[in-house]
């Protein structure tokens, strides 16, 4: 029977990171949840029901982030069902992926006025909730590539060709191709955006774009163009470099698409009190998203699958030989001599 492999200093250091850096954004949230009016200038807005619902829903958010960083920890994180514990990291890690790379340069733009948006929320709260999300998004990420590496290490030692028997390979080519297809629509859209266009735009959300603003266009265009070439590449498996680089790509960039759209989704069919202008166009675009998300992050669950039911095994050894397999035959003892 094989043991439960322990976490290393690594891993645990990691989401310890991570869990420290959620505490802050969970007793915010608390506090807001049980009529606390810290960090904001109208104590109505906490009132609102669509309001309360939000803090609710990114409040779970977080918990569930909080406990699979804690997991990671423990050996019975590695017992966990493998689709809880990759289901909510591809959306999280989609979600905060695009907030790592995009507030640090941000602040190197626009210096303290990145955060001061206006509006009833002070400008310290997004100081603390932004700079949670970046210690949250690198301790986490971190902490779960050196979980899979030692529950799923196949996924790291195998190349992409690595031949497997598939039976949805053609309705995977289908989805990836299509993918792609959408993807390109999307990024070219949101590069428009990052390079100074404005169709579609609310005159409003034209108006005040920022730079830090639209090189998060821009990083959301090339994730989502990156995913649609990467899955195709992933699909097709006829590349000898190592597996883990084009899925890591496809991870990340399904994710963002399907986390964020998802998340503009929910702000519009609540009309939050916090969110920002929309037209058909941009509300399209982010259906789109979350929908070619889906569609990829499907896609890449059936070929997970599927590799997966292949057993990476050393060659067979000789029957007599010890478990190293290294020529160490002896005969076989009979009862005499």
């Amino acid at each position: 029977m094989n043991e439960t492999p322990r976490a290393g200093v690594g891993r645990i250091t990691a989401a310890i990171v991570a869990i420290a850096a959620m505490l802050p954004y969970l007793t915010l949230k608390v506090l807001w949840l049980t009529g606390s009016p810290v960090g904001v200038t109208d104590p109505a807005l906490m009132d609102d029901s669509t309001m309360y619902g939000m803090n609710v829903l990114t409040f779970g958010m977080d918990a569930v982030a909080l406990v699979l960083a804690l997991g990671f920890t423990m050996r019975w994180g590695m017992r966990l069902p493998a689709w809880l514990v990759l289901l909510p990291l591809w959306v999280g890690t989609g979600l905060l992926g695009v907030i790592v790379v995009t507030t640090p340069l941000g602040l190197l733009l626009e210096g303290a006025a990145l955060f001061d948006v206006g509006g009833p929320i002070e400008p310290w709260v997004y100081v603390m909730v932004y700079g949670g999300f970046i210690g949250q998004g690198v301790g986490l990420m971190a902490a779960f590539v050196l979980y899979a590496r030692d529950r799923w290490p196949a996924v790291f030692t195998t190349t992409a060709e690595a031949p497997y028997q598939s039976l949805t390979r053609p309705f995977q080519r289908v989805v990836a191709w299509g993918s792609l297809l959408v993807a390109a629509v999307i990024g070219g859209v949101r590069f428009s955006w990052a390079f100074g266009g404005d169709a579609g735009l609310p005159p409003e959300a034209a108006a005040a774009m920022t730079s830090a603003g639209a090189f998060q266009q821009g990083i959301k265009g090339l994730l989502a163009v990156a995913a649609g070439v990467a899955l195709v590449a992933l699909v097709r498996a006829n590349a000898r470099r190592p597996f883990w680089q084009p899925l890591v790509v496809a991870w990340l960039g399904s994710g963002s698409l399907f986390g964020w759209g998802l998340y503009a989704m929910i702000i519009t069919a609540t009309a939050a009190p916090l969110s920002g202008g929309a037209t058909g166009l941009t509300d399209l675009l982010e259906l789109f998203g979350m929908l070619t998300g889906m569609a990829m992050g499907m896609c890449g669950a059936f070929l997970l699958a599927e590799r997966s039911a292949v057993r990476h095994v050393q060659p067979a050894q000789q029957p007599l030989e010890a478990e190293e397999g290294d020529g160490d035959r002896q005969p076989a003892y009979h009862g005499h001599r």
